[in-house]
C-alpha cells in the first residue's frame, strides 16, 4: 500500500475552511481506494503566524517541507498584512524555494454549471493556462529611492532567461501531445515589450520547429481577453509569463463559472522538489468563517495532486465525483447559484466517492 506525506498549508481567510474539506475528500477517496494512504500534517503558517512572531513561516520552513511527497495550499493575505509581506513571506517563498516553476490552471465549464458565456457548453471551453511561475515580473528584482519626495522612484524590473522561457514551454508543448486537439497559443506583448517579450517571441519560434505536430499561436495579451470571451473554442492549452498567466487563469475561472472552481498546480516537474496544490481563489475574507466558501476548486485541486503523485484512477474518480454533484445541481455553492454550505458540498462530493 502507498502511503503519501502531505503537508497542509491552510494558511488564511477561507484557505481555513476549503482545505479541511479537501483533507476530508482525499481520505473518503483513500478509504474507499484501498491501494494508498495520506499522512497528513497540518502546519499553522500565515498571517496569524505573522502576527504572533513576526514571519509567516519559521526560517526552516523548506527544510521541513522538502520530506513531504506534495503540499495542499490554501490561501494567503489578510487585511492587517502588506500582500507583498504574506505573498513573498509564505507562498512565492515555497514556489520559488522548491523551483516550482510551472504552475498549472485547468479551466472548463463543469457539467450543470452555467457560464457566463451562456450560449457556450462544456466543449467550448476547456482550457489549461501554463504560468512561468519562477521569473519574469515576478522575479522580485527591483527597488524604490527618494521615498516620500516628489522624485519618488519605484523599479519592478522583468527578468527573463533563456533557460526558464525555454523550460517553460516545453513543458507546455509536451502537455499540448497529451491532448487531442495539439494546440498550443503563446501570449505575448511584444509589440511594446521589446526585449524580453520578444525573447519570447523568438524561442516559441525556435521550439515549434522540434514539435511539428502541434499547431502553435502567438496572440498579444489584450488581444487574447477578448478571444477568451467571444471565441473561446479557438484555445486549448495557453502558456504566458507569471504576471500575464496570473491574470488570464483568473478570467478563465470565472468564464467557466466562478473563481471558486479553479485549481492550480505548483509543479518542479522533475520531482527533486515536492510540489504545491492550491485552489485559484484568494482568502475572501469577506465570507470566511460564513461557512459558504465554495469548496470545488479545492477538489479539483485534489485531482491535479493525485495525478502528479501517479494515482491517476483515483484522480478520475474524484474528478467523476465532482461533476456528478455539479451536473445535479442540488449541492451547488452560493456562487455557482445554488444554496449548499461548504460541508453541505464536501458531503456531497464524500456520499459519490462512498457509493462508487
Amino acid at each position: 500500500m502507498h502511503q503519501y506525506k502531505i503537508a497542509v498549508i491552510p494558511a488564511d481567510g477561507i484557505g481555513k475552511e476549503v482545505i479541511p474539506a479537501g483533507v476530508q475528500v482525499l481520505e473518503t477517496l483513500a478509504e474507499k481506494d484501498g491501494t494508498f494512504v495520506f499522512n497528513f500534517e497540518t502546519f499553522p503558517w500565515g498571517s496569524d503566524y505573522y502576527h504572533q512572531y513576526g514571519k509567516m513561516m519559521p526560517k526552516d520552513g523548506l527544510d521541513t517541507l522538502k520530506n513531504f511527497d506534495a503540499i495542499f495550499f490554501g490561501a494567503v493575505g489578510h487585511p492587517t498584512v502588506p500582500d507583498h509581506i504574506s505573498l513573498w513571506g509564505l507562498r512565492l517563498a515555497i514556489c520559488q524555494g522548491f523551483d516550482q516553476y510551472a504552475n498549472v490552471r485547468p479551466a472548463r465549464i463543469l457539467p450543470g454549471i452555467i457560464s457566463p458565456l451562456r450560449s457556450r457548453g462544456e466543449k467550448d471551453l476547456d482550457w489549461i493556462i501554463i504560468r512561468e511561475n519562477s521569473e519574469g515580473e515576478y522575479a522580485g528584482v527591483g527597488g524604490r529611492a527618494h521615498r516620500g519626495h516628489s522624485q519618488e522612484v519605484g523599479m519592478e524590473v522583468s527578468v527573463f532567461t533563456r533557460s526558464g522561457v525555454q523550460r517553460i514551454m516545453r513543458f507546455a508543448f509536451e502537455l499540448s501531445r497529451q491532448r487531442s486537439r495539439k494546440l498550443l497559443t503563446m501570449v505575448t506583448k511584444s509589440n511594446a515589450q521589446r526585449h524580453g517579450m520578444v525573447m519570447w517571441d523568438e524561442i516559441f519560434a525556435e521550439l515549434s520547429m522540434e514539435y511539428p505536430d502541434i499547431t502553435t499561436d502567438r496572440v498579444l495579451v489584450d488581444a487574447i481577453t477578448t478571444r477568451m470571451v467571444l471565441h473561446p473554442e479557438t484555445l486549448d492549452v495557453i502558456v504566458a509569463t507569471n504576471l500575464h498567466a496570473d491574470i488570464l487563469s483568473d478570467l478563465a475561472a470565472a468564464l467557466s463559472g466562478s473563481l471558486g472552481i479553479g485549481p492550480t498546480a505548483n509543479l518542479n516537474p522533475e520531482k527533486k522538489f515536492p510540489s504545491m496544490f492550491e485552489p485559484i481563489h484568494g482568502s475572501a475574507f469577506d465570507i470566511m468563517s460564513k461557512g459558504i466558501a465554495n469548496p470545488l476548486g479545492t477538489f479539483w485541486t485534489a485531482v491535479l495532486m493525485l495525478e502528479h503523485l501517479g494515482e491517476k484512477q483515483a484522480a478520475v474518480k474524484l474528478m467523476q465525483a465532482i461533476e456528478t454533484v455539479t451536473r445535479a445541481g442540488a449541492s451547488l455553492p452560493i456562487d455557482l447559484g445554488g444554496q449548499a454550505t461548504t460541508a453541505q458540498v464536501t458531503d456531497a462530493v464524500c456520499t459519490v466517492l462512498q457509493q462508487s
